[in-house]
Order: structure tokens, then C-alpha cells, then sequence
């Protein structure tokens, strides 16, 4: 079902099961929806302004509806050229920062030749490679390696890694 509402949006976070978080903005109604399409694992599709939105809660680990009573809000306003500022600018920076400073990174090395070094807010034993998609999985064994941006788990699907 589609809706598209002009009440108050809330926003909703989520964590897939791969571990990468989503935001998404959305009216009451919708979260009514959401919840039900959560509970009973229909796939829950709906119009956000003239943009479509579809999120499959069998792919998502976890989500939070943040609304105007939430301690975890950010209240925002308008100012000039259409730009927004943040309220709580401060508080939103030092939250950045933790977040930062918790990062797990991991270099990928696939067998499709990509490499790169990517990060997560979990530690994770897999990931998925950003251009073929198949499975990587971390070799332990190596451990972390030198990468542009630091030490990183290395994570690799070009031979057979043992996994606990």
C-alpha cells in the first residue's frame, strides 16, 4: 500500500543483518505499516514525497522510530536557501566523533580483483564485496594489515579461510 502524507515525519533508523544502517523519514502512518509489514515479513513499500521507498524486514536486524519525545531526536530549522542547521550541532559532532572512534575497518581483497578498504560500526567475520557481491571472510590468521587508512582486518574469498 502507498501513502503519501504531509504530517510530521519521524525518522526511522535500521540495521540490516550485513550491518549497514539506513535512515528513512516517515509519517505516522507509515510506521503503522512498517511495523506490520515487520511482523508479518511482507515487504513494505511506499511512497516518500514523489520518491518510492521498499525495505524487506527479512533483511533488517533492527529498527527505531525516533519522534519528537525521543532523547535521540535532532531538532532542525530552515534558514536561508532552502540549507538546514542542526539545533544541537555540538551534541551531533561529538556523537560523529564516538561513532568514529569505534569504527572496525577491513580491507577487501576479492577474487573478482577488487580491493579496497571499507569500515563498519560492528565487527563482523563477513562482508560482501561492493562490485561482484560475493562473500568475504576475515583470515584471522592474517590479521590486520597496513592499509591508507590505518590497520584493518583483512578480509579475502581467494583461497579458503578458516572459519569458527
Amino acid at each position: 500500500m502507498f501513502y503519501e502524507d504531509n504530517e510530521n515525519l519521524s525518522i526511522m533508523t535500521y540495521t540490516l543483518n550485513s550491518g549497514i544502517k539506513g535512515t528513512v523519514p516517515l509519517s505516522n502512518k507509515q510506521i503503522q505499516e512498517w511495523i506490520e509489514c515487520y511482523r508479518q515479513e511482507a515487504r513494505f513499500i511506499t511512497a516518500i514525497g514523489k520518491e518510492f521507498f521498499g525495505l524487506n524486514p527479512g533483511l533488517v536486524a533492527d529498527f527505531k522510530v525516533h519522534n519528537r519525545f525521543s532523547n535521540y531526536a535532532e531538532l532542525i530549522r530552515p534558514i536561508g536557501g532552502g540549507a538546514v542547521e542542526s539545533v544541537e550541532a555540538d551534541e551531533t559532532d561529538q556523537l560523529s566523533k564516538a561513532y568514529e572512534e569505534n569504527r572496525v575497518f577491513f580491507k577487501v581483497d576479492c577474487k573478482c580483483g577488487t580491493t579496497y578498504t571499507t569500515f563498519s560500526q560492528y565487527y563482523t567475520t563477513k562482508w560482501f564485496c561492493s562490485k561482484c557481491k560475493e562473500i568475504v571472510f576475515m583470515d584471522k590468521k592474517k590479521g590486520k594489515v597496513p592499509t591508507d587508512k590505518g590497520e584493518a582486518w583483512y578480509m579475502t574469498n581467494k583461497y579458503f579461510v578458516a572459519r569458527d
